[in-house]
C-alpha cells in the first residue's frame, strides 16, 4: 500500500481523483478543499461538483504508514488499514457509519460519504434543555447499541485482537507523566515520589483491569459524533473516527462522552444520563457500581487526555487543543475527590499541578465549550 511522505498537493488530488469521481458523478467538473485538521495525521478534504445542489463526498488523505495507528493498541501492526475494516464490520450491524465510496489504495486516498458539518458539540451549544438530553441519551443509546453490537457480531474483526491491558492503560498515565508532568511543567520527581507515582499508577491500572468490558470505540466524544437531519426533521447522529476501537474497560467510552474535554455538561445531566446508561447497561451494575467505575476511568482517561494535548503541540506542532487541559484537569480533581481509596495519587499530583488540588464543586450548569 503506498502513500506520499508529503501531503498531496492540490493539482496530485485533483489527478488522483479524476477517474474515481467519473465514475461516481460522470464527467463533472469539481472543487476541492481542504478541511480544519484535528489531532490526527490524517488530512481532510471536501470534494464538490459543479451542479446545482452540489454533490459532495470527504475525501481522507493518509498518512506515509497508513497502517500505523496515532495512538498506542498493543497489538500487531494490522495487516489491513483499520478504519476500512472497522467501517465494513460496523455497517454490517447496520450502525451509522459513514459510506465508502472508494478506496485507492496506491494513492492512499478514502473517499468517504460527507457527513456535514454539525458536530453534536455544536448542536448541544445552541440546543435548549429538552433537546441536549434528548440527544445525549440517543448518543448513551448508540453506545449501548455498538457495545451489544460487538458482543454477538463476528469476532475476526481487528478491535477483537486489540486490548486495554494493563500495559495499554499505563502507556497513557505514563502519557500524562512524560509530557504534562515533566514535559510543560518541567516537575522533576525525586526518586520517593517517582517510585509512589509508579505505585499508585500501578493501583489505579489494577483497578481498571478488574472491571468488565466491552467494545470500545476509544474517542467517543462530542467531535467525533456528527448530526445529520432527516427528511421528517429529525437530527441523526453518525459516526466518525472509529479506527482505534478494541476491548476494554466498560466505562471508558461512557466517560469520553460524559467527561468531554471540550464540552462541559455540567454535573445533573452527567448523573440523568449514568442512570440512563446503567438501566440499560449490557452487565449487570448497580448505580453505585457504575459510578464508582466512572470516576476510576476519569481519573486515568482525563490524565491522558491532558498529556495527550501537550503530546500534540510538542511533537506535531499543534497547539489548538491546549486551551482543554484545564477542564481536563478539573475533572480528575473532581473524580478524585469522590474516590477516597485514590487519596495518595490525589495528594501527590496536588503538589505539583495545582489543578488537582482538591475537588472542588463539579459544575451543575449549561453544558459549555472547554
Amino acid at each position: 500500500m503506498a502513500s506520499s511522505a508529503q501531503p498531496k498537493t492540490p493539482e496530485q488530488l485533483r489527478v488522483a481523483l479524476a477517474a474515481p469521481l467519473q465514475q461516481l458523478w460522470g464527467p463533472r467538473a469539481f472543487t476541492i478543499t481542504r478541511l480544519v485538521g484535528d489531532a490526527s495525521t490524517r488530512i481532510y478534504h471536501r470534494v464538490g461538483s459543479h451542479e446545482t445542489p452540489p454533490r459532495t463526498l470527504i475525501v481522507m488523505e493518509l498518512p506515509a504508514d497508513p497502517l500505523r495507528s496515532d495512538e498506542a493498541s498493543g497489538a500487531e501492526r494490522p495487516r489491513e488499514l483499520p478504519f476500512y475494516e472497522l467501517q465494513r464490520f460496523l455497517a454490517a450491524g447496520g450502525l451509522p457509519v459513514p459510506v465508502i465510496h472508494d478506496y485507492l489504495r496506491e494513492e492512499g486516498l478514502l473517499l468517504l460519504e460527507d457527513l456535514g458539518d454539525v458536530t453534536l458539540g455544536a448542536y448541544v451549544a445552541e440546543a435548549d434543555d429538552a433537546a441536549r438530553g434528548r440527544i445525549y441519551r440517543e448518543a448513551i443509546d448508540l453506545l449501548l447499541a455498538l457495545q451489544r453490537y460487538a458482543a454477538v457480531g463476528p469476532q475476526d474483526c481487528i478491535c477483537f485482537q486489540r486490548r486495554f491491558d494493563a500495559a495499554l492503560l499505563r502507556w497513557e498515565l505514563d502519557h500524562f507523566r512524560e509530557w504534562l508532568l515533566e514535559a510543560q511543567r518541567g516537575v522533576r520527581l525525586s526518586a520517593a515520589e517517582r517510585g509512589a507515582l509508579e505505585g499508585h499508577f500501578d493501583r489505579l491500572v489494577e483497578l481498571l483491569v478488574a472491571l468488565p468490558t466491552a467494545w470500545v470505540h476509544r474517542d467517543y466524544q462530542s467531535r467525533n459524533l456528527m448530526l445529520q437531519t432527516t427528511p421528517s426533521g429529525v437530527p441523526r447522529l453518525r459516526l466518525l473516527d472509529f479506527q482505534d476501537a478494541l476491548i476494554g474497560p466498560l466505562v471508558y467510552d461512557l466517560v469520553g462522552l460524559l467527561r468531554d474535554s471540550y464540552l462541559d455538561l455540567g454535573l445533573p445531566l452527567v448523573e440523568e444520563l449514568l442512570a440512563h446508561y446503567q438501566a440499560q447497561a449490557p452487565v449487570s451494575v448497580t448505580r453505585a457500581e457504575l459510578e464508582r467505575m466512572f470516576w476510576l476511568q476519569t481519573v486515568q482517561r482525563k490524565l491522558k487526555d491532558a498529556g495527550r494535548f501537550v503530546f500534540i503541540e510538542r511533537v506535531r506542532g499543534n497547539p489548538s487543543f491546549l486551551p482543554f487541559i484545564p477542564l481536563s484537569l478539573r475533572y480528575v480533581a473532581q473524580a478524585l475527590a469522590r474516590l477516597p481509596e485514590l487519596a495518595g495519587l490525589a495528594e501527590l499530583l496536588g503538589r505539583h499541578v495545582p489543578e488537582l488540588r482538591g475537588g472542588g464543586p463539579l459544575s451543575a450548569g449549561r453544558p459549555r465549550a472547554g
